[in-house]
């Protein structure tokens, strides 16, 4: 890890810009209409069947319902699901849901032994080709891969006028943290690991400290019984203080002072479903309302979960549920699998999927990770159908993916996407990881100053450590 300034920087060394159409996110939860969700979900099915089709440039006559009986040979696509809505997705209950477009909305059961490896969860889109000779089962042949979104890529006179900003202020690479919550143990709401994250990034002199919820976790045990103390502070009336006010000396208050010790720098705070001071119950999920919390007003930027953003020319996905979860907890492995890493497979379904929540339905909340409180179940994803489109990646796949999960810290490139988990800063009873991230700037050959546009190539610039705080 590069050696940190002696000083903060005189001003911001990264040029920051949202790429996600953050004003989408403030719809009003908790109003679904069945037949709007119907259509989301069917909306994405042919969606993903016109990429097929420009992809492997295919005549319509090559697509077929997977339902109706058939001697031809076709290609169908739709959504992996199960025949059942209890216990876990098998070889035995894969069935295949068409679009009302595609097959009337039926499933058909998916017959598999023909296939050498498969690799399904529920939610999935896929490209199937087979045939259905009997009417009551589609018999799978092969399976098409999805097109992967290109990469992003920026011109030449963008990257050098960064350079060139960038060596203005000397010749250390960008520094980030990304870390995840929970950021306090289950038994105390002292924020220990918050504190000390605050002191490092200021150490270090970061260029942005990115945080994704839960900052007050529904799920911490003293916050579910409501029985804790608030800490004695002049002005503090006990009997009116809310969670906004635990926020602001919990939270808000160790990042002012993080943004007082170091001017320049960027707090990026993304939500929870899980954080109690948000008013948005559903995934995806709005802003935290910044001037209520007290946040720094400067320095702190409040984003929606999930976001893509860009650090100078890097873009940057980030999403706080655990999507890594899920898909471990949910998928069906047979044969020898294409991906044997189970840290890189993982990640890959998010890239194939084009989403940063591809699971559906979501995992039931009884199948999740034990809850600080023991008699009460998690939360859960909280998804709400209507709106899973926002949960889409845009028009390219991001440089870096930010996955926080439950699963051990880990650094993979996959696709060429750097997908970092940075762990959990705290764990229930004890101190958990984050990530720190340093990136060289984009050097360009002679070549590159000459083409039309150039990959940003992050992975083969970027140092990634997964820190124990």
């Amino acid at each position: 890890m590069a050696s940190a300034p002696l000083a903060p920087y005189s001003d911001s060394r990264i040029r920051l810009t949202a790429n996600t159409d953050i004003k989408k996110f403030s719809y009003k939860p908790m109003a679904m209409k069945l037949s709007e969700a119907s259509e989301i979900l069917d909306d994405r099915i042919d969606e993903f069947m016109m990429i097929v089709q420009s992809h492997y440039k295919m005549d319509d006559s090559a697509f077929g319902n997977a339902a109706q009986q058939s001697t031809r040979e076709v290609v169908a696509v739709g959504r992996i699901a199960s025949d059942s809505p209890e216990g876990k997705l098998n070889t035995a209950s894969i069935v295949l849901e068409t679009s009302r477009r595609t097959g009337a909305g039926l499933r058909v059961p998916l017959k598999i032994d023909k296939l050498q490896h498969i690799n399904f969860f529920p939610g999935q889109i896929v490209a199937l080709r087979g045939i259905n000779a009997s009417g009551e089962y589609f018999t799978v042949f092969d399976v098409l891969a999805i097109p992967l979104l290109p990469l992003p890529v920026s011109l030449p006179s963008e990257v050098e006028a960064t350079n060139e900003k960038l060596d203005s202020f000397g010749d250390q690479p960008l520094n980030y943290m990304f870390a995840a919550g929970p950021y306090t143990t289950d038994d105390n709401l002292a924020f220990e690991a918050l504190n000390a994250l605050c002191e490092k990034a200021a150490e270090e002199c970061v260029d942005a400290l990115i945080l994704t919820g839960p900052f007050i976790d529904l799920e911490h045990p003293l916050i579910a019984a409501g029985d804790f103390d608030l800490p004695e502070l002049k002005g503090l009336d006990p009997d009116t203080a809310t969670l906004t006010t635990l926020f602001k000396h919990c939270i808000s208050r160790p990042l002012t002072q993080l943004a007082s010790k170091v001017p320049n720098i960027y707090i990026i705070l993304i939500p929870s479903v899980r954080d109690a001071v948000s008013k948005h119950v559903s995934w995806p999920q709005e802003i935290l309302p910044k001037k209520e919390l007290g946040l720094p007003p400067k320095q702190a930027k409040v984003v929606t979960n999930p976001v893509a953003i860009s650090l100078n020319e890097i873009m940057v996905g980030l999403c706080a549920s655990d999507s890594l979860y899920e898909l471990r907890r949910e998928e069906v492995v047979g044969g020898r699998p294409s991906e044997s890493d189970l840290l890189s497979r993982l990640p890959r379904y998010l890239i194939e999927q084009r989403h940063f929540s591809p699971v559906f339905p979501p995992t039931a909340r009884e199948n999740l990770p034990k809850s600080g409180v023991e008699e009460n179940l998690q939360i859960g994803s909280m998804l709400d159908t209507r709106y899973l489109k926002l949960g889409d990646w845009w028009k390219a796949r991001p440089d870096i993916l930010i996955t926080p999960s439950v699963l051990p810290g880990f650094v993979k490139v996959v696709e060429s996407v750097l997908v970092i988990n940075p762990g959990k800063l705290s764990k229930r009873r004890g101190p958990g990881t984050y990530a720190q991230v340093s990136v060289h700037p984009k050097r360009l050959t002679e070549e590159e100053r000459e083409s039309k546009f150039v990959g940003h190539k992050v992975y083969e610039r970027a140092r990634v450590d997964i820190i124990r705080i």
